[in-house]
């Protein structure tokens, strides 16, 4: 919870102290931990966790077009555009 909210140090401090109060929540000493753990790792665990939910590829190139239909079997679907895109994807960092 604390990570996923990127918790500054007063949301911390009220978030810790709600769950030493909720019964078979952590105790003071945990808390203390928690909240020197948090404050000398923040910007860490915060980095981890964008580059873990980030999309490992990039777009490398991107094409595209547009057609229009000029002759078709049924006469209502003539000049109807259809978009045509081409997208190059490639591993992040290659």
């Amino acid at each position: 919870s604390i990570a996923s909210a990127d918790m500054d140090f007063n949301q911390l401090e009220a978030f810790l102290t709600a769950q030493t109060k909720k019964q078979g929540g952590i105790t003071s000493d945990q808390a203390a931990v928690i909240a020197k753990f948090w404050k000398n790792h923040r910007t860490q665990i915060h980095e981890s966790l964008i580059n873990q939910s980030r999309w490992d590829n990039v777009l490398k190139n991107m094409n595209w077009r547009v057609d229009v239909k000029s002759q078709l079997r049924h006469i209502d679907q003539i000049n109807t555009p259809v978009a045509i895109v081409e997208m190059e994807l490639g591993k992040n960092g290659q």
